[in-house]
Protein backbone atom coordinates (compact mmCIF):
# COMPACT_ATOMS: atom_id res chain seq x y z
CA UNK A 1 0.00 0.00 0.00
CA UNK A 2 0.91 3.33 -0.96
CA UNK A 3 2.05 6.69 1.21
CA UNK A 4 -0.44 9.80 -0.12
CA UNK A 5 0.55 11.10 3.28
CA UNK A 6 0.39 14.94 2.71
CA UNK A 7 2.96 16.33 4.89
CA UNK A 8 1.68 19.11 7.04
CA UNK A 9 2.98 22.63 7.58
CA UNK A 10 6.30 21.24 5.52
CA UNK A 11 7.16 24.73 4.19
CA UNK A 12 7.89 25.80 7.71
CA UNK A 13 9.22 23.05 9.37
CA UNK A 14 11.71 22.87 6.33
CA UNK A 15 12.54 27.00 7.27
CA UNK A 16 12.37 26.78 10.98
CA UNK A 17 14.54 23.26 11.09
CA UNK A 18 17.56 25.89 8.81
CA UNK A 19 19.03 22.57 7.85
CA UNK A 20 22.55 22.24 7.36
CA UNK A 21 24.15 20.38 4.35
CA UNK A 22 26.47 18.37 6.99
CA UNK A 23 24.27 17.77 9.66
CA UNK A 24 22.59 14.91 11.48
CA UNK A 25 18.78 15.22 11.51
CA UNK A 26 16.10 13.09 12.93
CA UNK A 27 12.40 12.73 11.57
CA UNK A 28 10.99 11.37 15.19
CA UNK A 29 7.66 10.15 13.71
CA UNK A 30 8.88 8.97 10.08
CA UNK A 31 5.67 7.62 8.52
CA UNK A 32 6.16 7.94 4.83
CA UNK A 33 8.93 10.21 5.06
CA UNK A 34 7.46 13.27 3.30
CA UNK A 35 8.66 15.53 5.64
CA UNK A 36 12.07 13.69 5.32
CA UNK A 37 12.19 14.27 1.85
CA UNK A 38 12.26 17.73 2.32
CA UNK A 39 15.35 17.42 4.94
CA UNK A 40 17.33 15.01 2.33
CA UNK A 41 16.88 17.40 0.01
CA UNK A 42 19.05 20.00 2.11
CA UNK A 43 21.31 17.46 3.22
CA UNK A 44 24.69 16.69 1.34
CA UNK A 45 26.50 14.12 0.82
CA UNK A 46 28.37 13.69 4.53
CA UNK A 47 24.98 14.87 6.03
CA UNK A 48 22.79 11.94 7.89
CA UNK A 49 19.53 11.58 8.55
CA UNK A 50 17.62 9.48 11.04
CA UNK A 51 14.27 8.36 10.76
CA UNK A 52 12.25 6.68 13.29
CA UNK A 53 8.80 4.69 13.26
CA UNK A 54 7.49 2.12 15.20
CA UNK A 55 5.50 1.06 12.09
CA UNK A 56 7.67 -1.69 9.82
CA UNK A 57 5.62 -0.73 6.76
CA UNK A 58 5.79 2.91 7.32
CA UNK A 59 9.92 2.19 7.59
CA UNK A 60 9.51 0.18 4.26
CA UNK A 61 7.52 3.29 2.28
CA UNK A 62 9.94 5.62 3.34
CA UNK A 63 12.95 3.38 2.82
CA UNK A 64 11.84 3.27 -0.79
CA UNK A 65 10.89 7.20 -1.07
CA UNK A 66 14.17 8.33 0.27
CA UNK A 67 16.59 5.83 -1.71
CA UNK A 68 17.03 8.76 -4.28
CA UNK A 69 18.85 11.40 -2.16
CA UNK A 70 22.59 11.41 -1.52
CA UNK A 71 22.84 12.06 2.02
CA UNK A 72 23.38 9.03 4.47
CA UNK A 73 20.22 7.59 5.99
CA UNK A 74 19.71 5.72 9.00
CA UNK A 75 16.10 4.14 9.89
CA UNK A 76 15.06 2.42 12.93
CA UNK A 77 12.11 0.90 14.39
CA UNK A 78 11.86 2.46 17.71
CA UNK A 79 9.72 5.12 19.40
CA UNK A 80 11.12 8.50 19.08
CA UNK A 81 10.66 8.81 23.05
CA UNK A 82 13.57 6.05 23.26
CA UNK A 83 16.01 8.76 21.08
CA UNK A 84 18.73 8.44 23.64
CA UNK A 85 18.88 4.93 23.36
CA UNK A 86 18.62 5.39 19.68
CA UNK A 87 21.84 7.55 19.52
CA UNK A 88 23.83 5.81 22.03
CA UNK A 89 23.62 2.61 19.96
CA UNK A 90 24.78 4.36 16.98
CA UNK A 91 27.52 6.38 18.32
CA UNK A 92 26.26 9.32 18.15
CA UNK A 93 26.55 12.33 20.78
CA UNK A 94 24.36 15.04 19.48
CA UNK A 95 21.89 15.97 16.96
CA UNK A 96 21.93 19.36 15.09
CA UNK A 97 17.90 19.29 14.56
CA UNK A 98 14.78 16.71 14.76
CA UNK A 99 11.11 17.07 13.73
CA UNK A 100 8.10 15.51 15.78
CA UNK A 101 4.69 15.32 13.56
CA UNK A 102 2.72 14.05 16.44
CA UNK A 103 -0.96 11.86 15.79
CA UNK A 104 -1.61 9.25 13.18
CA UNK A 105 -0.56 9.06 9.76
CA UNK A 106 -2.56 9.44 6.38
CA UNK A 107 -1.55 6.14 5.74
CA UNK A 108 -2.49 4.25 9.24
CA UNK A 109 -5.69 5.89 8.76
CA UNK A 110 -6.23 4.82 5.15
CA UNK A 111 -5.19 1.12 5.87
CA UNK A 112 -8.26 -0.36 6.55
CA UNK A 113 -7.21 -3.62 8.64
CA UNK A 114 -4.94 -1.16 11.31
CA UNK A 115 -8.22 -0.24 12.91
CA UNK A 116 -7.36 3.33 13.27
CA UNK A 117 -10.38 4.91 11.09
CA UNK A 118 -13.95 5.40 12.28
CA UNK A 119 -14.82 5.30 8.53
CA UNK A 120 -13.45 1.83 7.84
CA UNK A 121 -14.51 -2.20 9.04
CA UNK A 122 -11.63 -3.45 10.80
CA UNK A 123 -10.91 -5.72 13.94
CA UNK A 124 -10.23 -3.25 16.62
CA UNK A 125 -6.50 -2.65 16.84
CA UNK A 126 -5.02 0.90 16.52
CA UNK A 127 -1.08 -0.52 17.60
CA UNK A 128 1.49 1.93 16.02
CA UNK A 129 3.78 -1.06 16.50
CA UNK A 130 1.85 -4.11 15.78
CA UNK A 131 4.28 -5.96 18.16
CA UNK A 132 3.01 -3.93 21.34
CA UNK A 133 0.53 -6.06 23.65
CA UNK A 134 -2.51 -3.41 23.96
CA UNK A 135 -4.77 -2.70 21.93
CA UNK A 136 -7.91 -1.20 20.97
CA UNK A 137 -9.68 -4.30 21.44
CA UNK A 138 -8.40 -4.93 24.78
CA UNK A 139 -9.33 -1.46 26.59
CA UNK A 140 -13.05 -1.59 24.72
CA UNK A 141 -13.88 -4.71 25.93
CA UNK A 142 -11.62 -4.85 29.87
CA UNK A 143 -11.32 -1.69 30.73
CA UNK A 144 -13.97 -0.51 33.35
CA UNK A 145 -16.78 1.83 33.22
CA UNK A 146 -14.99 4.01 35.29
CA UNK A 147 -11.77 3.59 33.42
CA UNK A 148 -13.21 4.40 29.84
CA UNK A 149 -15.19 7.28 31.04
CA UNK A 150 -11.49 8.76 32.13
CA UNK A 151 -9.46 8.31 28.97
CA UNK A 152 -12.71 9.29 26.71
CA UNK A 153 -13.21 12.59 28.52
CA UNK A 154 -9.61 13.20 29.19
CA UNK A 155 -7.21 11.92 25.72
CA UNK A 156 -10.98 12.94 23.48
CA UNK A 157 -12.20 16.03 25.65
CA UNK A 158 -15.92 14.08 24.31
CA UNK A 159 -18.58 15.81 26.59
CA UNK A 160 -20.50 12.75 26.28
CA UNK A 161 -17.75 10.20 27.76
CA UNK A 162 -20.24 8.95 30.36
CA UNK A 163 -22.91 7.94 28.32
CA UNK A 164 -20.38 6.34 25.83
CA UNK A 165 -18.77 4.42 28.57
CA UNK A 166 -22.02 3.07 30.19
CA UNK A 167 -23.17 2.33 26.37
CA UNK A 168 -19.51 0.17 25.78
CA UNK A 169 -20.11 -1.89 29.17
CA UNK A 170 -24.04 -2.57 28.83
CA UNK A 171 -23.26 -4.28 25.14
CA UNK A 172 -19.94 -5.91 25.71
CA UNK A 173 -22.13 -8.16 28.27
CA UNK A 174 -24.21 -9.54 25.28
CA UNK A 175 -21.05 -10.54 23.69
CA UNK A 176 -17.08 -8.91 22.98
CA UNK A 177 -17.12 -5.51 20.86
CA UNK A 178 -15.26 -7.10 17.81
CA UNK A 179 -14.78 -4.60 15.14
CA UNK A 180 -14.65 -0.88 14.60
CA UNK A 181 -18.08 -0.34 12.86
CA UNK A 182 -19.81 -2.18 16.15
CA UNK A 183 -17.96 0.63 18.32
CA UNK A 184 -19.24 3.39 16.03
CA UNK A 185 -22.92 2.32 16.21
CA UNK A 186 -22.58 2.03 20.08
CA UNK A 187 -21.05 5.91 19.91
CA UNK A 188 -23.96 6.77 18.06
CA UNK A 189 -26.29 5.18 19.68
CA UNK A 190 -24.84 7.04 23.27
CA UNK A 191 -24.34 10.33 21.61
CA UNK A 192 -27.76 11.99 21.04
CA UNK A 193 -29.24 12.60 17.86
CA UNK A 194 -29.03 16.36 18.25
CA UNK A 195 -25.50 16.40 19.29
CA UNK A 196 -24.92 13.92 16.38
CA UNK A 197 -25.60 16.66 13.94
CA UNK A 198 -23.21 19.43 15.02
CA UNK A 199 -20.03 19.27 14.75
CA UNK A 200 -17.20 16.57 13.54
CA UNK A 201 -17.89 12.57 13.35
CA UNK A 202 -19.73 11.32 16.53
CA UNK A 203 -16.56 8.72 17.02
CA UNK A 204 -14.05 11.12 16.21
CA UNK A 205 -13.36 11.83 19.73
CA UNK A 206 -13.70 8.44 21.60
CA UNK A 207 -11.66 6.98 18.76
CA UNK A 208 -8.59 9.75 19.80
CA UNK A 209 -8.57 8.73 22.80
CA UNK A 210 -8.71 5.07 22.30
CA UNK A 211 -5.57 5.73 20.46
CA UNK A 212 -3.54 7.43 22.49
CA UNK A 213 -4.64 4.74 25.00
CA UNK A 214 -3.40 1.99 23.23
CA UNK A 215 0.00 3.72 21.98
CA UNK A 216 0.72 5.80 25.14
CA UNK A 217 0.38 8.60 22.95
CA UNK A 218 1.09 11.45 25.82
CA UNK A 219 3.15 9.80 28.18
CA UNK A 220 5.71 9.08 25.23
CA UNK A 221 5.55 12.39 24.48
CA UNK A 222 6.08 13.95 27.82
CA UNK A 223 9.18 12.08 27.68
CA UNK A 224 10.45 12.77 24.72
CA UNK A 225 10.26 16.66 24.49
CA UNK A 226 12.83 16.70 27.43
CA UNK A 227 15.10 13.95 26.36
CA UNK A 228 15.45 15.92 22.04
CA UNK A 229 15.99 18.95 24.38
CA UNK A 230 18.94 17.06 25.76
CA UNK A 231 20.64 15.48 23.38
CA UNK A 232 20.64 18.72 20.39
CA UNK A 233 23.21 20.13 20.00
CA UNK A 234 24.44 24.28 20.64
CA UNK A 235 21.96 25.96 17.49
CA UNK A 236 19.80 22.88 16.93
CA UNK A 237 16.17 22.69 15.96
CA UNK A 238 13.19 20.89 17.79
CA UNK A 239 10.38 21.09 15.48
CA UNK A 240 6.92 19.83 16.97
CA UNK A 241 3.65 19.52 15.46
CA UNK A 242 0.90 18.81 17.63
CA UNK A 243 -3.10 18.18 16.66
CA UNK A 244 -4.98 18.50 20.09
CA UNK A 245 -4.94 20.60 23.23
CA UNK A 246 -3.25 18.19 25.19
CA UNK A 247 -0.15 17.50 23.27
CA UNK A 248 0.21 20.98 22.48
CA UNK A 249 0.31 22.01 26.17
CA UNK A 250 2.94 19.17 26.72
CA UNK A 251 5.07 21.09 24.37
CA UNK A 252 4.58 24.10 25.65
CA UNK A 253 4.66 23.51 29.37
CA UNK A 254 8.50 21.76 28.84
CA UNK A 255 9.60 24.13 26.38
CA UNK A 256 8.73 26.72 29.24
CA UNK A 257 10.42 24.83 31.76
CA UNK A 258 13.56 24.65 29.55
CA UNK A 259 13.47 28.34 28.57
CA UNK A 260 13.16 29.26 32.18
CA UNK A 261 14.01 26.53 34.56
CA UNK A 262 15.18 28.60 37.69
CA UNK A 263 13.18 27.58 40.96
CA UNK A 264 13.90 30.78 43.38
CA UNK A 265 10.70 31.64 45.04
CA UNK A 266 8.62 34.91 42.71
CA UNK A 267 9.61 37.05 46.00
CA UNK A 268 13.41 36.77 45.44
CA UNK A 269 15.29 39.67 43.63
CA UNK A 270 17.74 37.57 41.86
CA UNK A 271 18.23 34.15 40.79
CA UNK A 272 20.02 32.49 43.09
CA UNK A 273 19.33 28.88 42.22
CA UNK A 274 22.20 29.20 39.10
CA UNK A 275 19.85 27.88 36.85
CA UNK A 276 20.55 28.84 33.25
CA UNK A 277 17.78 28.55 30.38
CA UNK A 278 18.70 25.60 27.93
CA UNK A 279 16.70 26.85 25.04
CA UNK A 280 15.33 29.32 23.43
CA UNK A 281 11.99 29.72 22.25
CA UNK A 282 11.71 30.49 18.20
CA UNK A 283 8.11 30.74 18.33
CA UNK A 284 6.57 32.80 20.70
CA UNK A 285 3.10 31.71 19.75
CA UNK A 286 2.33 28.22 17.76
CA UNK A 287 2.42 28.27 13.86
CA UNK A 288 -0.59 27.12 11.85
CA UNK A 289 -1.73 26.58 8.35
CA UNK A 290 -2.64 29.23 6.20
CA UNK A 291 -5.79 29.01 4.02
CA UNK A 292 -4.33 27.87 1.08
CA UNK A 293 -2.51 24.61 3.23
CA UNK A 294 -5.89 24.07 4.50
CA UNK A 295 -8.11 24.17 0.87
CA UNK A 296 -5.46 21.27 0.13
CA UNK A 297 -5.01 19.16 3.39
CA UNK A 298 -7.92 19.25 5.76
CA UNK A 299 -5.97 17.71 8.31
CA UNK A 300 -3.67 20.30 9.17
CA UNK A 301 -6.73 22.41 10.54
CA UNK A 302 -6.03 21.76 14.54
CA UNK A 303 -1.90 21.24 13.46
CA UNK A 304 0.39 23.82 15.63
CA UNK A 305 3.85 23.63 15.11
CA UNK A 306 5.95 24.93 18.17
CA UNK A 307 10.32 25.44 17.75
CA UNK A 308 13.01 26.10 20.00
CA UNK A 309 17.15 26.22 19.51
CA UNK A 310 19.42 25.00 21.87
CA UNK A 311 21.61 27.58 23.41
Amino acid sequence: MEFNHKSVLFDECMEHLDIKPGGIYVDGTLGGGGHSSGICERLGSEGLLIGIDRDEDALAAAKERLAGYQCKKLFVQSNYSDIKDVLAENGIDGIDGALLDLGVSSFQLDNADRGFSYMQTAPLDMRMNRRDGLTAYDVVNTYSRQELTDIIKKYGEEKWASRIATFITDRRKEKPIENTEELVEIIKAAIPAKARREGPHPAKRTFQAIRIEVNDELGQLKKAVGDFCDVLNPGGRLCIISFHSLEDRIVKDIFNERFDPCICPKDFPVCVCGRKPQIKKITKKPIVAGEDELEENPRARSAKLRVAEKI
